[in-house]
Order: structure tokens, then sequence, then C-alpha cells
């Protein structure tokens, strides 16, 4: 089996004998169901391998799509000018940059139009080239645009310059609204999507698919999809690593599926992660190679954001579909982004909660973090967290307790804001990665454990307290009985106290029991 892993050319796939999950009926359903669409989805997640397809499709070269549903489905196969912009593998530094990638797609497009009414600006030469391209032809137009967002994206914390790029875009993207006589289709495709004030305020006629039910499959891979065109491939998958093919099964959804883009939706598996896997042959944690932008941490301690969080918060569709409020909440950015999903639904309040989607995804992003909010680096991190698991699991908690310690001995306490989040946060992220290997469980509410972790020998029971003491957390244990639900458990039990000082932002004393 050949693997695209990579390649987002829809030709280069079909002739050259690469898998391919068949999305052509979705394709066909959107194109024909509507006019103005719009897509959000992760990274690496089969965005740009849609448009290409749509590209073929419009271009009317029915022998690639050969063997696939929309064989039957279409009967016309009719041929329409293609207006293609990709806007992903650039790198958009200045105003200037943007302009020119701009201008460098409209002259090509002027020059096979042969288009010599030019205008005066960017958008008066789209406007020309989107009515020439009809009148030369007799067809509309089909505009797809791949990755819309990425000048945005790439000047997210340069508020001045994102300004800029979004005055630019919104008057070139705004043509199409006014051009809609000449256009056949438009598609837009991005990770993010920046609506109400800003690039699409002129295009308020694009119908975002991004958690539409009906096209929840139209990227990514689904189990059936595996099952159905790989399954040989999984058990070579499951020899390799000495698993049976029902267990490899299990820990590829385990790993890589779980994306739910609307509520009541099949899963989808990362298709990048899920080939890399099969053609490796080795479970690894292949799209966090590829990087994650800083932006997400920037947007989380602007926001003085509680990493604790992240996947316990109830938000509404209207947050989850716009990142334009990211200065008061990042959880769209994220969401959008591939790190979170939608875990639940209340269909009576029209609330979501967000979880992370598959393992893969919660040790990437939890590693990610720990330079940004506790003093190790990510190169350090690995082994500082295997010596504090192998202490937690051979019953060693003043042994932990002094490793843990040592983290903020030597801590740069300028990390992230006040004493009381930083302390939060960080010790989220350590035992986030601790709970990896062991089961963590974490609980903030009135008179519940702060922390529980659960191993075959041990229970620890850990409280934390600001500017108080060691003794009044292990004494709030003993009040609560926190203890209570395991006393017939026959594991030894250690009840810790940890007091955090916000003067001196460091752990300033700890008492065990068992």
């Amino acid at each position: 089996m050949k693997y695209p892993i990579g390649i987002q050319d829809f030709k280069t796939i079909r002739t050259d004998g690469y898998f391919y999950a068949d999305k052509s009926a979705l394709m066909y359903r959107l194109i024909k169901g509507g006019q103005y669409y719009f897509l959000s989805r992760p990274r690496r997640f089969g965005k740009s391998l849609l448009v290409s397809m749509m590209e073929y499709y419009f271009n009317g070269e029915k022998d690639l799509f050969r063997g696939l549903a929309i064989e039957w489905l279409e009967q016309e196969w009719k041929k329409y000018p293609v207006l293609h912009l990709d806007m992903n593998a650039e790198k958009y530094s200045n105003l200037k940059a943007l302009e020119s990638i701009l201008d460098r797609n409209l002259r090509l497009w002027e020059q096979q139009f042969e288009c010599t009414d030019q205008g005066d600006s960017l958008a008066g030469r789209f406007t020309a080239v989107i009515r020439r391209a009809y009148e030369k032809t007799g067809q509309k137009v089909a505009i797809l645009v791949d990755e819309y967002d990425k000048p945005l994206l790439q000047a997210f914390d340069n508020e001045e310059l994102k300004e800029d790029y979004r005055a630019t875009l919104k008057a070139f993207y705004g043509v199409e609204k006014s051009m809609g006589a000449y256009i056949q289709f438009a598609f837009f495709t991005g990770v993010t999507k920046f609506s109400k004030v800003s690039v699409f305020s002129d295009l308020n006629n694009l119908a975002d698919i991004s958690m539409d039910k009906r096209y929840a499959e139209i990227c990514g891979i689904t189990e059936k999809e595996i099952h159905d065109n790989l399954d040989a491939e999984v058990e070579s998958l499951a020899q390799a690593n000495n698993l049976t093919k029902e267990a490899c099964y299990a820990k590829l959804k385990l790993n890589y599926d779980g994306y739910h883009f609307e509520a009541g939706t099949t899963g989808m598996y990362n298709p990048f992660s899920l080939l890399r896997t099969l053609d490796s042959q080795a479970f690894k944690d292949y799209w966090f190679e590829t990087g994650t932008p800083t932006i997400l941490v920037e947007a989380l301690k602007k926001n003085n954001y509680n990493l604790e969080e992240l996947t316990q918060e109830e938000v509404t569709a209207d947050l989850l579909g716009s990142i334009d409020s990211i200065d008061k909440n990042p959880l769209p950015l994220i969401y959008q982004s591939g790190y979170l999903t939608v875990k639940d639904y209340d269909e009576r309040f029209g609330i979501y909660r967000l979880g992370f989607p598959n393992k893969e995804v919660e040790r990437g992003f939890t590693r990610f973090l720990v330079p940004y909010y506790t003093p190790l680096s990510e190169t350090k991190s690995g082994a500082f967290i295997s010596k504090f698991v192998y202490e937690i699991e051979s019953g060693k908690p003043e042994q932990f307790m002094q490793r843990l310690d040592s983290i903020f001995a030597d801590g740069d306490y300028q990390i992230a804001g006040n004493a009381e989040l930083y302390f939060q946060n960080a010790v989220w992220i350590i035992f986030k990665l601790v709970g990896l290997y062991t089961e963590v469980e974490h609980h903030t509410s009135n008179g519940r454990i702060d922390l529980l972790i659960n191993t075959q020998d041990y229970i620890y029971i850990i409280e934390f307290k600001l500017d108080k003491s060691a003794e009044d957390a292990l004494q709030q244990i003993e009040e609560k009985q926190y203890a209570k639900p395991f006393e017939h458990d026959g594991r030894t039990i250690y009840k810790i106290g940890i007091n955090f000082s916000s003067k001196t932002r460091r752990i300033e004393g700890w008492k065990i029991l068992s």
C-alpha cells in the first residue's frame, strides 16, 4: 500500500496508485447543494486535498474519478474556469508580501484568460478576472481558496499588521459577493474562522459547514473506512507491534481517533498520524512533529487562563464558530486548531462540552506547554516525569515531593501571571504528564480532593493550599474524610498536604501521612 503522506494533489494520488478514502459523494452533494461555502478543519486534516479534488472536478477531468462514487452521480462533467488561490505555503512577513502573493496569482489568471482590464486595485483586478473568465469560456467561475487565514495567523501577535491583512483580504474576498452572477461555486478553507468583524463581514453569504453534520466526514478518515480499505495494513501493524488485530485497532482509536466536529457525529481519525503509523509501523505522535503554533500559548497566557478549565468549560456554538472574541476567551482558537473537540452537547441549552480528542493530542499539547508554564525545558521534562512516576509507583512520596519542590526552587517566576495561577497551571501540567502513565484525577470543586493519584499498589490523596500551611491542607483531608471511599481498598494510602507561597513562588512545606 502506498500512503499519500504529504501529498495534497488529487491527480498524483489517483494516477500513482496511492491510498484514497473516497469523499467524492460528499463533495458532489456540497457542490450541487449551494454556491458559497466555508470549512474549518485542523492542519493536516485533508483540506488541501479536498480543494485539489474540487479543482480537478471543475476542470472536467472525469478519468481521475473512475471507480469513485461520483462517477455514477455526475452525468454532465462540464469544464469550468477555476481560480485556485493557495495561501498555505507562503511567509507573510509584511503587507507587501501578502500583496505580492495576491498580485502573482492575479497575473497568472490575467494571462490565462487574456484579461487586459486590470483595474486599479487588487480587488478591482480580481473582479475583472472573474468577469473575463466567464466571458472567455462561457461558463461561470469556480473559486477555491485554501488556508485563507494563513496571513492572519502569522500576524496574530501584531495587531497593526493583522489589521492591514484584514483590510486587504476583506476587500479581496468581498469581491465574490458582488460577482455572484459570474460564479458557479466558491469554497474557502482554513484552520480558524474570523467572521463578524473581519474578513468575512462583506461575504456574509458564506454557508459555514464546519459544524454541519452532513459534512462531518468530508475530511479525515472514519473507522469504517479503515476496516473497509486498510484492514490488511492494520493486521501488519499489529504483527510488527506484537498486538492482536483487535488490540491494534483499539490502540489506533485511542491515539488518533476522536475528532467530533458536531455532537452525535462519527469520530474522525487524524489522517496524517494514521497513515504515518501504518507506513512506519510504529505508534508515535506524528501530528506534533509537524509543529504547534505558539499563538495558542500566547492566547492562553494573554487571558490568564486556568489550564484545568480546558476540558471543563461549557461553550455555545456561536463562541466555537469564531475566534473574533479571542481576547476574552482562547477556547475557540484551541478548538478550531484541533487540540480540543466536541465531547458532549446539551441540546436544551445549546451548550457544548469540550475535551482532548485522543491521546496523541493530550500528550503532545501538554508536553508543548511545559517550557511555557514550568521551569522545565521540553527536552528535560521526559526524564523528569519518568523519575517522578517511578517514585509514585514505588511508594516514595517524600522523594517525589522533593522532586516537585525542586521544580519551583529553580524556576523563573516571571513565566506566567499571578502566583496562584502560576502554581495551579504548573501543577496541572506536571500531573497531566504523570497521568499519561498513572491514573490521575483533578478535582477543584469545594469539598472534593484537589488531586488523586492511583497506582497498582498506592493511592495518593493530595490537597494544596496557598499562603496557609501544609497542616491546614492535611487537616482538610481529614475533616472532609477524603480517604473514606478507599478504606477497604487494600492499597497503601498516602495523604499529602502542600502549601505554596505567593511571596516566594515556591512550595513552602508539605506533610505526609499514611
